[in-house]
């Protein structure tokens, strides 16, 4: 009798374990994106404020491109910590940019605003950046050098320590 509870509690544990690794690792590691290395698509897009944005390594600015939409629970979470993390530290020359997939500008606009996102987020509805980085899912992060080649891309939310070093590769 005492054999059953025990083997589940194992069961249960190596499982835990597995899934503790998984996630603090995933958005603190680099993936094997196909695009590192690469130039980076160019994109002109309608900003969530009005205007149209243009991806800033186009005009020679490092950029580091974070990929979030309204409906995305894990962007729901990763935002409010980037933009803690944006208001503490020195960028530098270094610009950020959202780019809200997948999403409607009203969820899109509440967003933003809920969190205080003090960067510009541009719109894409169709997903047409993200298809163009090789992006499957939501969050992600995409480092871009001033030169517009991909150096990083960090898939899943981006910790703290994986957006400093995206940051320290692109400067």
């Amino acid at each position: 009798m005492m054999l059953i509870p025990l083997a589940i509690g194992t069961l249960v544990a190596v499982a835990l374990i597995v899934a503790v690794s998984v996630l603090s690792s995933h958005g603190s590691n680099s993936s094997s994106n196909s695009q590192v290395g690469t130039r980076a698509a160019a994109f002109d897009l309608p900003a969530l404020h009005g205007s149209t944005l243009r991806a800033p390594y186009q005009q020679g600015h490092p950029t580091v491109l974070l990929f979030m939409a309204s409906w995305c629970g894990p962007c729901r979470v990763e935002i409010p910590h980037v933009v803690d993390y944006l208001a503490h530290h020195d960028l530098g020359n270094v610009r950020v940019v959202g780019v809200d997939t997948a999403d409607q500008r009203t969820g899109a606009l509440a967003f933003v605003a809920q969190d205080h996102v003090g960067f510009p987020v541009a719109f894409d509805p169709n997903s047409s950046v993200a298809n163009s980085f090789g992006l499957a899912a939501l969050p992600d992060t995409v480092f871009v050098t001033a030169s517009g080649t991909v150096a990083d891309v960090v898939v899943g939310p981006v910790s703290d320590t994986g957006l400093a070093a995206g940051i320290r590769a692109i400067r």
